[in-house]
């Protein structure tokens, strides 16, 4: 299939390299000219503007945007809508909030044109590992557009099987790495509650493995410290533990690198999707203490922070590229 890609950033870029060596093609976009002509190298069509892109797609055309949430995707949705035919289609993969989705959606819609939101978790990993995906749209569309999805998949992989799932030998469905969560807006929404957990899980690792580090603290009777080894506690707990996990797998190569974890300031962002998580969760009168608890420990962070903030800046790094460097 052909497909245009909006944006070509730390996971757009890879995206498109991953469909490319999937076999489908690629029409590449974005208002960074190089990163385009890097691109370009790795077997892409260039495009210098939306609308020479939209020149280079098949009817219907799909259009994939990877771009940061807010106007900048709100403002090229507006331009491909001035400039789509009835039947095309645009995806939007960025974290945008699920309520932008169901506006956009029925926006489109009036033209004639189908929108589908994306939610993309796999971050800098996804060219190798591939990507899950949680969609909001048609299921007509969605399965459509099945051989896109399959191809950024990870796939079956080497996981087994769950037991008593209905799902059927290739049929699209969950244990593929995607799934239609539902209309417009359940995708980013689904995907808006799955980072709102990672909050949650990240913040759990980051204070255990303080408690950990601490116990050798000089305020401690002496004949109870322990000067412990958290790079071999990592890798142990990776390999049989009831906690291992991918988290796990990037917090280990960061304390391998450097236990101490000075190259990280402590200083944590959040991307919107915790802020968003409680503030669904308040409207459905739904308890998230530990939700909650590790979004305010992000603002914490901003004003004072421990070690358990900068091993959170060090998953964040690994996982998303995200920088949060002293300064």
């Amino acid at each position: 299939m052909r497909i245009g890609l909006v944006g070509l950033g730390r996971m757009g870029g890879n995206m498109a390299r991953r469909l490319m060596r999937g076999g489908h093609e690629v029409v590449a976009y974005d208002h960074d000219a190089k990163a385009v002509a890097e691109l370009v190298a790795d077997g892409a069509i260039g495009a210098a503007s939306l609308e020479e892109m939209d020149r280079q797609l098949a009817s219907p055309a799909i259009t994939w945007i990877m771009l940061p949430a807010g106007p900048i995707t709100d403002g090229v949705i507006e331009q491909l809508a001035a400039m789509a035919k009835p039947g095309d289609i645009v995806i939007d993969g960025g974290n945008s909030f699920w309520k932008d989705d169901v506006r956009r959606s029925k926006m489109l819609a009036e033209k004639g044109i189908i929108y589908l939101d994306v939610g993309v978790s796999g971050g800098v990993w996804g060219l190798e590992r591939g990507y899950c995906m949680m969609i909001g749209g048609p299921v007509e569309t969605v399965t459509m557009l099945d051989p896109i999805f399959a191809t950024l998949a990870p796939g079956l992989g080497t996981l087994s099987r769950t037991a008593n799932t209905r799902y059927q030998d290739g049929q699209w469905g969950a244990e593929r790495g995607y799934v239609r969560a539902g209309p417009a807006g359940s995708g980013h929404f689904t995907k808006m509650v799955h980072n709102g957990i990672e909050y949650g899980i990240m913040q759990s690792y980051a204070e255990g493995f303080d408690i950990l580090k601490q116990r050798a603290s000089d305020k401690l009777r002496e004949d109870e410290r322990f000067e412990l080894n958290l790079s071999d506690i990592a890798e142990v707990w990776r390999r049989g533990s009831v906690i291992s996990s991918w988290l796990l797998d990037l917090i280990a190569l960061a304390l391998a690198n450097d236990d101490s974890l000075k190259q990280f300031s402590g200083r944590v962002a959040d991307s919107g999707e915790g802020r968003w998580t409680i503030d669904a969760a308040m409207e459905e009168s739904v308890p998230v203490d530990v939700l909650a608890a590790s979004l305010f420990a992000r603002y914490r962070s901003r004003v004072e922070f421990s070690y358990a903030d900068q091993l959170l800046s060090a998953m964040r790094y690994g996982f998303g590229g995200h920088v949060e460097m002293p300064q």
